[in-house]
Parts: structure tokens; sequence; C-alpha cells
């Protein structure tokens, strides 16, 4: 580095930030040079033979990709299995008799039962029915339309993880860790594919909030964050109130042309800054004014639906106009998976049945249960379902044992990372089957598990990404989606 020569003051003004922004210059033109695909320095995904290549963005994908684009229909706060995927039909017949006569009790609890002196049983309170040709057992009484999806999707009954509270659970299904500060699922696939569209995110997020228990558990925007890759992979969060995107309308006074001219002038002082300072970052604040000018034309055009037949509108739900809904998303997501959006989540909030399940459970199974079907159904008629992979589940499953009360009327379930249920269709997918097992009071696994990182491991699979390979140093090592962990589960690929 080029010694600063200081004479007088009125010749150089050395401030903190600007010394320590020349020092760090090393640091950050290593970084930005991993984007622009410098060979010498940080490094992101390899190549065939295993050599990490610059930049992420993969020459070629590692395995013929099946899917260009995933929909991940995350359930925040846990459904419960066993009212929706998981029929035991021992825990109707045992009802009130004590788990610990049944398994060995080795699971941690948390602190809302640990206190309970019994653990009773309880049984589901409503039907599960045998759908479509393949025969699948599904909680046909809370989710009719989804269960007419039976041939469509593929439905793990094992899966797994390790958080056994909320926020580290969700950050660790969205980041493969239960810390914050890695990045998340989408931002790895614009990291390591890049974009397929000119004016619109590749990665966007959308909330809802249910009606089973609105005023659970918060959603940080680390999780659909970045971590420690540049800021320019983060999800953009669509709004459901105000401008869809902030920011996104010109202030009072300024009409395009003057936008125009005010941005391209901005860029030339931010390549000023980026000339001599080399910070990743500054080269994300360009792009970024750059996309949010050009989504000015396409995000308004994006949620008008006047251009909907009105029976796709009916078909979604009475809902579906409203912003913020999880109708309104459901469709939104079709839209943005036809403008090749590549990462699209939903994130409906309320599945955290502590109590009172039968008050909370129905309300919230009606919220997704049209919606989702309508999605996938769409998705199919549109021809976009070849290679669009579809994601539902939560963080974690619920106990068989009842927190609280028992009675005729009311049960409530607790927390249980054990074992639980998530349901894939779409591009890769084997259709209309079953995956794994659970024992007869749904408590351990019995048949084939299914871990978070198997679960990464499998998505990253289908869209042409060996798992291994995708990776990022950081602080000195490389990182990955997996870490250490992760197997792709052939079994349920077609």
């Amino acid at each position: 580095m080029k010694p600063l020569d200081i004479t007088t003051e009125s010749q150089m003004m050395l401030t903190r930030r600007h010394f320590f922004g020349r020092s760090a210059s090393g640091i950050g033109m290593a970084a930005l040079a991993s984007m622009m695909g410098s060979p010498d320095v940080a490094q992101g995904a390899t190549n065939d033979a295993g050599i990490p290549q610059p930049n992420g963005w993969m020459k070629e994908y590692h395995t013929p990709p099946k899917a260009k684009r995933v929909i991940y229909l995350f359930q925040s706060g846990a459904p419960s299995q066993q009212e929706l995927f998981d029929h035991k039909p021992a825990l109707e017949q045992n009802e009130g008799k004590e788990l610990r006569d049944f398994v060995d009790m080795n699971q941690r609890v948390t602190g809302m039962t640990a206190g309970q002196s019994s653990f009773p049983l309880a049984g589901s309170r409503y039907k599960f029915a045998r759908h479509g040709e393949s025969g699948l057992e599904l909680g046909s009484e809370l989710l009719p339309q989804i269960s007419t999806l039976a041939d469509d999707m593929c439905l793990i009954r094992s899966m797994h993880t390790e958080a056994i509270n909320h926020d580290p659970a969700m950050t660790f299904f969205q980041s493969g860790n239960q810390l914050p500060g890695r990045p998340s699922v989408g931002s790895w696939l614009h990291y390591g594919l890049g974009s397929m569209n000119d004016n619109l995110p590749t990665f966007i997020s959308m909330v809802s909030r249910g009606t089973g228990r609105p005023n659970c558990q918060p959603l940080y925007d680390r999780l659909w964050g970045s971590g420690f890759l540049p800021s320019t992979y983060a999800g953009v969060k669509l709004m459901s109130v105000g401008d869809p995107v902030l920011y996104l309308n010109n202030p009072d006074g300024l009409d395009a042309a003057a936008r125009r001219r005010m941005l391209d002038d901005l860029a030339k002082l931010n390549q000023e800054k980026l000339d001599q300072f080399g910070d990743p970052e500054i080269h994300t604040r360009i792009q970024q004014y750059e996309l949010a000018y050009r989504m000015q034309t396409s995000v308004p055009e994006l949620i008008d639906f006047s251009d909907e037949p009105q029976h796709v509108l009916d078909a979604y739900g009475p809902d579906v106009t409203t912003r913020g809904t999880y109708a309104y998303n459901c469709l939104l997501a079709r839209r943005l998976a036809e403008r090749d959006v590549r990462f699209i989540q939903l994130f409906h909030m309320g599945w955290d049945q502590h109590f009172t399940l039968p008050k909370q459970l129905p309300g919230q199974c009606r919220d997704v249960d049209q919606a989702t079907t309508a999605l996938v159904n769409d998705l199919k008629q549109r021809g976009l379902m070849e290679d669009t992979l579809v994601v539902w589940g939560g963080e974690f499953g619920r106990t068989s044992y009842c927190q609280g009360t028992l009675n005729a009327e009311t049960y409530g379930r607790d927390h249980h990372p054990r074992c639980f249920s998530l349901w894939m269709a779409g591009a890769g997918i084997k259709p209309g089957m079953s995956y794994g097992a659970t024992d007869e009071v749904c408590y351990n696994i019995t048949e084939s598990p299914v871990h978070v990182h198997d679960l990464h491991a499998t998505m990253l699979h289908l869209l042409g990404i060996d798992h291994e390979r995708l990776t990022y140093r950081f602080q000195g090592r490389y990182f990955r989606l997996t870490d250490v962990h992760g197997r792709v589960v052939k079994d349920i690929l077609a």
C-alpha cells in the first residue's frame, strides 16, 4: 500500500474513517476480486476438479439440474404432524396414558413443559383418509384441498432437527446453522447460480400472519439475509402495506428523467469510491440502485392482478386480492416464478398450538389449504411445475403428549424436533409417495431419517449444485450451507 504523504492539514485531512478505509483496502479488494473474477483471492464455488473458483457463479452445473427455481412455503411456528400428516391411531387408543410407558423419554423438553409431572398422550380429534391413486394418508378434515395433491407430493415423515426453540430452529432451516450470521438458502443460490432476470431480485421473501396464533414468534430480516456473503445476495422482502419495496416511487417533484440523471451521477461518485477503497459493498450499492430503478416498472406490473382471469382468482380464494394474506402471496409467487425469480419464500406465521389446539389449528389450516393447492395446480397448468421445486413445512414438529390441560374439548402440543413431517413437489421429486416413518406414538424415527442438512443437500442437487462444492471463504475457512454434513436423499428423486 502506498504510504500517505501528510504535510499540512490543508493538503490532506486524514480522518479516522479515511485511515481505516485505506488500511482495509487490501481486504476489500480481495473480497471485491472474489466477485469480479480475480483468481488469486477469496474464492467461492469449486470447479469439476474441486479447485475453488471465483465469484461463486458456476461456469457449469455440477450435476444436470431438474429445477430452475424454488418456492419455499415456510409454515412458521411448526405445524402439528399428528393432525395433518402422520396418523397415529395408538394416540387415540391410549388417550391420557403416560408417554413414558411407551418410549424412553430421552428427548429434552422445553421449559414450557419441563415442570409437568404428567405427560399424557393426546390423540388427534381430526379424521385422516387415503387420497389419490397413491393412497397417501393425510389429515383431510383440516386440509381437504391439499389432500387432493397426494399424487403430486413426496411426504417426508422422518424429518429431524437439532433446535428445540423457534428462533434457532427457524434460523437453522434457513441457513444451516442455529446461530445468526450465516447466509440463507436463497442467498447461497443467488451466489452460486446468479440471476435469471434483469428486472427483479433473484431472491424474494414475503410474510403473512395467520389466524391460528398470530402474535407468536417474530420473523427477523436475517432469515432471508446474506450473512457473511456480500449483501447483493440478500433476499428482498416485499412489504404488505405501502410500497411493495421501500422507496420504490420517486420523491415528489422528481420525474423519471431527473431520477435517471441523479442515478447516473451517483453511480460515478460510487465508482470513484470503489476505485479508491475497493469495498465490495460499494459495488453492491451501485448494482442495487440500478435494480431499484428497473423495479420501478417491473414491480407495479407484478402486483397488478387485473390481467388474471376470474377463475384463477377464485381458485386462490377470497383473500387473494388482499395484500399481505397468504393467498395473495401465493398468487404473487406464481407470477414471480413466471418472471424467473430463482428463490421465492413465503413465511406464514401462527403454527404454534401450545394450548387450545382445536380452537386455533382449523383456522390456521384454512389460511393455507386453498391457496397452496391453487398454487401447485396453477404451476402445473402453466408447465412451471416441471422446473419448479415446491417445499412446504415448518421448523420442527409437535409432541404427542399434551401441554397443559387434556380433556375431551381441548389439548395442546409442545415442540418436538426429534421427528416431524414436510412435503415437497415438482421438479425432480418422486410424486405420490411417503418417505420415512415414526413409531406408534410419533416420538422416534423408525425408518429413513432426513436431517435439515440432508434437505438442503437435496434441494441444491435438484438445482444442479453439489452441496460440498458450493463454498465461500470467510475468516480463514471455507463455509457451505450444509457445513460438514448433509447427504442427497436419492430415494425421493425421480
